[in-house]
């Protein structure tokens, strides 16, 4: 399951992770905290903060090449460009200096630190070991001229295939970069399974770009969304050659966050 139900919402299993994470944080500081009539809540926010300020800065620095011509977008974060040891560094780091200059506040802020830290650790090792343990599912859509195709006649070498939608905003944006990935990377296969939409959709909407896009599917009743368990768009999918899923990433991608991901898979292999 990659997304969550909240009312209309659905909300990344990891976004969900990383709030659950916060609120039992501030909860036990705020319970060992209450003798002394201290509250670290704020403290705790401020962490989080720095951590995910932390993380994106890593990310940037690793992949400075990808925002060159385009130095706006490190500011624009829904690409989920973060990883995770700079954050740990950061709030670490800010953490220490709470503790030091804070001693009233020792204890509830350090237990708070550790609560929150071992829950999303643990949660996220959990994600993770479920996610190694995910096959690519049988399933058989049709192409744009209406012929059946199993998604397991591209196994065989990495596989990425992107959740997506001629209505969705970011799935528009991120189609030139998925495009680009096309083409420099042959050794990956790359399938485009359009949720919910008919073929004359889909046709009108490739003619009207200058996209080159081959693996065009359709999955009109969007059964792949419901099998891998995302109700989100866009949602890409990593998959080995031999059809075990790596990794996932939910919103848009940019060309950065896409090479990480393309990284990982090559990792894998």
């Amino acid at each position: 399951m990659l997304t969550m139900d909240v009312g209309p919402l659905a909300l990344g299993v990891g976004h969900v992770l990383l709030l659950v994470s916060l609120l039992l944080a501030t909860l036990v500081g705020w319970w060992l905290g209450r003798k002394r009539q201290v509250n670290p809540e704020a403290l705790i926010f401020r962490l989080l903060l720095a951590a995910l300020l932390g993380a994106r800065l890593a990310f940037v620095a690793l992949y400075a090449g990808h925002y060159r011509d385009a130095p706006w977008r490190v500011l624009d974060i829904r690409d989920g460009g973060f990883i995770a040891w700079g954050g740990l560094l950061a709030a670490a780091l800010l953490g220490g200096w709470y503790l030091w200059r804070r001693p009233e506040l020792r204890t509830a802020l350090g237990a708070g630190m550790a609560t929150g830290l071992l829950v999303w650790g643990m949660g996220s090792l959990v994600l993770h070991t479920l996610e190694r343990g995910t096959r690519l599912p049988d399933l058989a859509l049709r192409d744009v001229q209406g012929r059946s195709v199993m998604l397991r006649e591209h196994l065989g070498q990495p596989l990425v295939i992107n959740l997506w939608a001629t209505w969705c905003p970011p799935c528009r944006r991120e189609m030139p970069v998925l495009a680009e990935a096309q083409r420099l990377y042959p050794q990956v296969t790359f399938v485009f399974a359009n949720q919910g939409e008919g073929a004359g959709e889909v046709r009108t909407f490739l003619a009207s770009q200058t996209l080159q896009l081959d693996n065009v599917l359709l999955d009109s009743g969007g059964r792949l969304g419901q099998l891998v368990g995302s109700r989100a768009l866009p949602t890409t999918l990593f998959y080995d050659a031999e059809g075990r899923q790596v990794g996932s990433h939910l919103g848009e991608l940019s060309s950065a966050s896409l090479a990480r991901a393309l990284e990982t898979l090559k990792t894998d292999e």
